[in-house]
C-alpha cells in the first residue's frame, strides 16, 4: 500500500505542475494580447494626428480602429458632421432667362427657367456658383436649406473658369462655409458632395477623389481654365455650382460637370478647385470682373518625341512655342522652345497646370517661373502684366477673333489650314464645313481617318455647342467617322441630339452634344 500511496502522491504533484504552467501560458496570452490592442490603438492615433496635420485632411477617430477595420459608428460620424456642418451653407438657384420662343419648349410663353445650386461664402450673403447656371438670367431666386427665399442679384461672372458670384441681403448672419486648402487635396481622399440634383434639395453624396488635374474641354471660352478635381461622388444635373467638401466640412470645390452619355452620373464628376474659386470669388466682389495676369506666351504640351529632342530627363513641363513681344515673358527673358517646369516652386506638367496656377495671381504680381533651358534650369522672375497693357491689346484681340495662333489658352488652335484643292461638305443646321483629312494632317492629329473641321459660323447649332474649328471629328455617338460623307448619313438618321468626339491638335480628344 505504501508504494501506491506514494506513486500517486507524485502524479499528483505532476498535476499540479503542468496546472500552473498551463495557467501561466494563458495568462502571458492574455497579457500578449492586451499589449497587442493596445499598440494597434496606439498606432492608429498616432496616424489620424499626423493625417489630420499632413496633406490629407482627414479627421482623426476617437475610437481604436481594429486589424479588421474602424467601427462603423466612427466612419457614420464622421460624415455626419461634415453633412451637417455643409448643408446649410449649400443652397438651390432658380434663374428666370426670358419668354423662350420654341412652343414646344415652352407652350404658354412663361419665362424659361432652370435651377442649380451655390455655396454661401460670407455671413453677408454672398454665393458662389457656376457662370452656366446664371448666365442669361433675367431672375435670380435662392432657397436656403431651411426653405427661406430671397431675391439674388448678379455680382459678376467669369467665363473662363465658369465662375460666377450673386448676392443676397438679410437681416441676420447667414451661415457661410470656409475654404479649405486645394492644394493638399489628394487621389484617395473622401470627400462629400451637396447640392440639388433633379429637384431634390440638400441631397449629400460621399465618394473619393479619383483625380486631379483634369481638363475635359468643357468651359465654352477661348480662354478657359481647367483644373478640374474628379470624383466618383454621385453628380447629376442640378449640381451645378454645389459645394465638395472633405470630412472637415471645408469647401475644397465646387461641382460643376459630369462626364456622361446619358446626362446622369456614370462616376465622374468634376469641381473647380477652391484655390481657384477663392481667388476669382474674391475679385467678382471687389471688382465685378476677375483681374487676371498674363505671361503672353503659346504653349504646348510636351510629349515623349518633345522631351528626347530636348534632352529632358523625363516627360514634364510645359513647351514655349512663341512669346509676344514685349510681354511679362520677354521683358522676364523668357525664350521660344523654354519648357516651363515650375511656377512658385509647384511643378508643371501640362498646360492647364500652369495656366491655372498664373490665372490665381494679378497684374504686377511677380512669380518665378522655372525653365528648362540648354540643358539645364533655371529661374527666371517674371511680373505679370493685365490685359489693359498696350502690348497685350492687340494679342488678345486677335486671339478672341481667331485671327492668330498664340495664347496661354491651350485649347487655342493654329489657324485654320486652307486646301484649297479639298472639297468641303456644308452641314446644315450645323453651319459647319467639312473635309477630308490629308496624310500629313492626320499625322499631325494622331489619327487615321476622320472629319477635319475647315470652319464654324455663327449662329449655327455646332457654335452654340462650342466646337472649334481646325479639330478632327472621329465619332458621332458610338459611330466611328472616317469622312464628311459619314457625318451627313449618320445625321440624316438622327433624332436626338449627338454627343461629337473630336480629336485635337495637341492629341488630346474633346466632346461636344449638338443638336
Amino acid at each position: 500500500m505504501a508504494p501506491s500511496r506514494r506513486t500517486a502522491q507524485l502524479l499528483a504533484g505532476i498535476g499540479l505542475v503542468l496546472v500552473g504552467l498551463l495557467a501561466g501560458v494563458l495568462a502571458m496570452l492574455v497579457m500578449e494580447g492586451d499589449r497587442d490592442n493596445a499598440s494597434v490603438t496606439r498606432v492608429v492615433q498616432r496616424v489620424g494626428t499626423a493625417e489630420r496635420a499632413g496633406t490629407t485632411q482627414t479627421a482623426s477617430v476617437p475610437q481604436a480602429w481594429t486589424e479588421s477595420g474602424p467601427p462603423p459608428a466612427a466612419l457614420n460620424r464622421l460624415f455626419r458632421r461634415a453633412a451637417e456642418g455643409v448643408t446649410a451653407g449649400v443652397v438651390s438657384i432658380r434663374v428666370e432667362t426670358g419668354e423662350g420662343d420654341a412652343a414646344e419648349e415652352n407652350p404658354f410663353g412663361r419665362p424659361a427657367q432652370s435651377l442649380g445650386s451655390g455655396v454661401l461664402i460670407s455671413p453677408d450673403g454672398y454665393i458662389v456658383t457656376n457662370n452656366h447656371v446664371v448666365e442669361g438670367a433675367e431672375r435670380v431666386r435662392v432657397r436656403l436649406a431651411d426653405k427661406r427665399e430671397f431675391e439674388a442679384r448678379v455680382v459678376g461672372t467669369d467665363s473662363a473658369t465658369d465662375l460666377a458670384v450673386i448676392k443676397i441681403d438679410g437681416t441676420e448672419a447667414f451661415p457661410a462655409l470656409s475654404f479649405g486648402d486645394s492644394d493638399r487635396v489628394q487621389v484617395g481622399d473622401w470627400v462629400v458632395a451637396i447640392g440639388n440634383p433633379l429637384q431634390l434639395t440638400s441631397t449629400v453624396t460621399a465618394g473619393i477623389v479619383s483625380a486631379l488635374g483634369r481638363q475635359i474641354n468643357i468651359i465654352e471660352d477661348q480662354f478657359r481654365i481647367e483644373n478640374f478635381i474628379q470624383t466618383d461622388a454621385a453628380i447629376n444635373p442640378g449640381n451645378s455650382g454645389g459645394a465638395l467638401v472633405n470630412l472637415q466640412g471645408e469647401l475644397i470645390g465646387i461641382n460643376t460637370a459630369i462626364a456622361s452619355r446619358s446626362r446622369r452620373t456614370e462616376g465622374y464628376g468634376f469641381a473647380i478647385p477652391a484655390a481657384l474659386v477663392e481667388r476669382v470669388a474674391t475679385d467678382l466682389i471687389a471688382y465685378g470682373e476677375v483681374r487676371r495676369g498674363y505671361l503672353g506666351v503659346s504653349i504646348r504640351p510636351v510629349d515623349a518625341e518633345r522631351a528626347t529632342d530636348l534632352g529632358l530627363d523625363e516627360i514634364r513641363g510645359v513647351y514655349i512655342e512663341s512669346v509676344q513681344q514685349g510681354s511679362a515673358a520677354d521683358r522676364a527673358g523668357l525664350e521660344g522652345g523654354d519648357v516651363v517646369v515650375s511656377v512658385l516652386g509647384e511643378l508643371v506638367n501640362a498646360p492647364n497646370d500652369l495656366q491655372s496656377l498664373v490665372a490665381r495671381r494679378r497684374p504686377g504680381d511677380t512669380v518665378a517661373v522655372g525653365v528648362w533651358r540648354n540643358g539645364a534650369e533655371q529661374t527666371l522672375n517674371v511680373e505679370l502684366m493685365g490685359e489693359d497693357t498696350p502690348v497685350y491689346e492687340n494679342w488678345l484681340s486677335d486671339l478672341r477673333s481667331g485671327a492668330a495662333p498664340e495664347s496661354e489658352a491651350p485649347q487655342m488652335q493654329p489657324p485654320e489650314n486652307r486646301r484649297d484643292d479639298a472639297a468641303v461638305t456644308e452641314i446644315e443646321g450645323w453651319n459647319v464645313g467639312l473635309r477630308t483629312i490629308a496624310a500629313d494632317e492626320a499625322s499631325a492629329f494622331g489619327v487615321e481617318m476622320g472629319a477635319y473641321v475647315a470652319y464654324v459660323e455663327s449662329g449655327g447649332q455646332a457654335a452654340a455647342a462650342g466646337l472649334p474649328r481646325n479639330v478632327v471629328i472621329t465619332h458621332l455617338d458610338d459611330t466611328r467617322i472616317e469622312t464628311p460623307s459619314d457625318v451627313v448619313q449618320y445625321l440624316a438618321d438622327a433624332e436626338a441630339p449627338v454627343l461629337v468626339q473630336v480629336q485635337r491638335r495637341d492629341g488630346t480628344p474633346a466632346f461636344y452634344e449638338i443638336e
